[in-house]
């Protein structure tokens, strides 16, 4: 009886330091996955999931999706087909876009790198001109902080980065297939860090022509690709260099709503070298014209860069 009662104690002391340790652990990682499982939370809240006998639950989701993706397809102008687009590349505007369309986005991203914090704020705008062309001006803006043990000389200027212009024009919509493909252009123009802008105001030049194709599986899962060289060509020597661009995406929409969760594949290839980050997201609609996405950025074969999150703000104005 002592040796049970011994032992016992013995496991509780155990059990007590294992917690301890686990409390004491605190990273990126965790935290976002903490994040997303509230979102998720949240999601089927908002959507209004309640507990039904199931056959009664599909029926309805079946009939709530029809009607939702009806009315969003069929709503003023050349029909559009139902997407989901990704949190981190996003899109120029909607594929199939409609004259009037808008949409302001604010992006807030923290990047754990190897030496330093980089803290990312943006401001985007874009808009569809005409039916199925999209254009959109981008502002991003970096702050970094050194890690502990690292000096401020580690890190970059605090700066804004660059500025973005984009097209993107969709060339083939099939409401049958539930598919869309789109070609679209973005220019992005680098700027000099603040203590060497006198000596010159932009660093270089990105080219980025790309094509995206999209699926609609059902009324509830969705695919796209993005893909695309990316072509750097340097102010001061007019050195070029290039890679390319390939983007995964696969997303969950619940039933009625514009709410998912799904993953983005960001996958970047140079001649000898390739990396790629793992994107899980969700998407939450608060109202029918205002949207907060949440992503965590899990990378691999790079060494640089490490976890991270990011939140996309989205706002859409009435039509023009």
């Amino acid at each position: 009886m002592i040796f049970v009662i011994n032992r016992g104690c013995q496991l509780v002391v155990l059990a007590g330091i294992v917690i301890d340790e686990l409390c004491d652990m605190k990273n990126l990682l965790l935290r976002s996955c903490m994040m997303l499982v509230l979102f998720t939370k949240v999601l089927l809240t908002n959507a209004q999931i309640e507990p039904k006998e199931k056959i009664d639950e599909d029926d309805e989701d079946r009939l709530t999706d029809s009607t939702y993706i009806a009315v969003y397809e069929s709503y003023q102008g050349k029909p559009k087909v139902l997407h989901a687009e990704p949190l981190f590349i996003d899109l120029i505007r909607d594929l199939g876009a409609r004259k009037g369309e808008a949409e302001w986005n604010i992006g807030i991203g923290l990047f754990n790198k190897k030496k330093y914090d980089e803290y990312l704020l943006f401001v985007e705008y874009e808009w569809a001109i005409i039916d199925r062309l999209g254009l959109e001006v981008e502002v991003p803006v970096n702050f970094f902080t050194p890690h502990n043990g690292n000096s401020q000389g580690e890190r970059p200027q605090n700066q804004i980065e660059s500025l973005k212009l984009a097209a993107q024009w969709t060339f083939y919509v099939n409401t049958e297939t539930s598919t869309s493909i789109a070609l679209g252009y973005l220019n992005e123009t680098f700027l000099m860090p603040p203590s060497e802008v006198k000596r010159q105001f932009f660093s270089e030049n990105m080219y980025n022509p790309f094509i995206v194709a999209a699926k609609r599986w059902g009324n509830n899962w969705h695919s796209l690709i993005y893909a695309g060289p990316q072509i750097f060509q340097s102010f001061s020597d007019a050195s070029i260099n290039s890679r390319v661009e390939w983007n995964s995406n696969i997303h969950y929409m619940l039933p009625g709503t514009r709410n998912f969760i799904g993953l983005e594949v960001n996958k970047y290839a140079y001649r000898d070298e390739f990396f790629a980050i793992f994107r899980p997201q969700m998407r939450l609609q608060i109202k029918d014209n205002f949207l907060i996405g949440i992503v965590t950025g899990i990378p691999i074969s790079y060494t640089n860069q490490n976890l991270s999150t990011f939140f996309r703000i989205i706002w859409e104005p009435s039509h023009i």
